[in-house]
């Protein structure tokens, strides 16, 4: 199996679902790069994902250019997460919610001191956002805010 071409595959599901084509955010440049300041074992590393992952109890995301943000605490059970995108097929990820929010394996990478420890809570909301301006001057900020709050040391960044 080759790699997943990813950008024929979103243009062929938003044209299913009658969307106009999703227009393809280009950035002028490489993204700024930082070096981790300590070892990852001494790290506090935040959970970042687009997949729509929400907890039970919490709202489910809308359809389309929501830019809300979910809080789910890094205790969460993996049994009480959803999801709600329209914009991919969720039958794995919602057999198994890893796939697209990997909190159990970064537990486990903590368990084994690979990773100092987790945020107290990850944050999720859901991708598929048409609004770049939006995304840029409303979603970015909110979690930025959080992960400083959070003395997040760095995020991993799950797309879908």
């Amino acid at each position: 199996m080759g790699p997943v071409q990813y950008i024929p595959r979103i243009r062929n599901q938003y044209a299913k679902l009658g969307y106009q084509p999703y227009q393809w955010v280009i950035n002028p440049g490489p993204p700024p790069w930082q070096a981790l300041s300590k070892p990852l074992a001494h790290s506090r590393l935040a959970l970042i994902a687009s997949g729509g992952i929400y907890a039970a109890g919490q709202i489910a995301f809308h359809h389309r250019d929501d830019t809300s943000l979910r809080a789910i605490p890094k205790t969460v059970r993996t049994s009480d997460l959803r999801i709600s995108h329209f914009a991919y097929d969720k039958t794995d990820a919602r057999a198994d919610p890893n796939v697209v929010f990997p909190i159990d394996t970064l537990r486990a990478l903590v368990c084994e001191g690979f990773i100092g420890e987790l945020a107290d809570y990850a944050y999720t909301f859901m991708g598929g956002i048409y609004s770049a301006r939006r995304v840029r001057e409303e979603l970015a900020p909110r979690i930025t805010q959080r992960l400083l709050a959070e003395r997040a040391d760095l995020a991993l960044l799950v797309p879908v």
